[in-house]
């Protein structure tokens, strides 16, 4: 296994862990973040309720994708909900190192997107 290779299962394995987590906490209704949903949007507690679900279940399913077969159009995904969660912080208050902090949230899959190789046609974006 050259270097490439172990460095893409790191990044599998880095970005296939963010994604769980912020999954099973979205499912399980992290205040802060139904709050944020709230705050952004306008939602009511339930809708909120139900985006924080649906949010859970895609990250989930992004966790999934990336460890048994990285499809470039979920990498790059990734990447912007990735940036677009760590912006939010400072959006809602909280320090912009809150949002730096979180720069491996974007940076993890769009490496391991770009290690795969830029996709040169709309076909590409689905391959692994």
């Amino acid at each position: 296994m050259d270097g490439s290779t172990k460095a893409q299962w790191v990044l599998r394995a880095a970005v296939a862990g963010e994604f769980l987590g912020h999954g099973v906490f979205a499912l399980q209704g992290k205040a802060d973040w139904l709050k944020w949903i709230s705050q952004l949007t306008g939602a009511d507690a339930a809708t909120a309720a139900t985006l924080l679900t649906l949010i859970g279940i895609m990250d989930i399913l992004v966790a999934v994708i990336v460890l048994v077969k990285p499809v470039r159009a979920a990498l790059l995904w990734a990447a912007l909900w990735g940036a677009w969660t760590a912006l939010i912080r400072p959006i809602v208050g909280m320090p912009v190192w809150d949002f730096v902090e979180r720069w491996a949230n974007w940076g993890a899959p769009l490496a391991l997107l770009l290690l795969m190789g830029w996709p040169k046609s709309r076909k590409e974006w689905f391959k692994a």
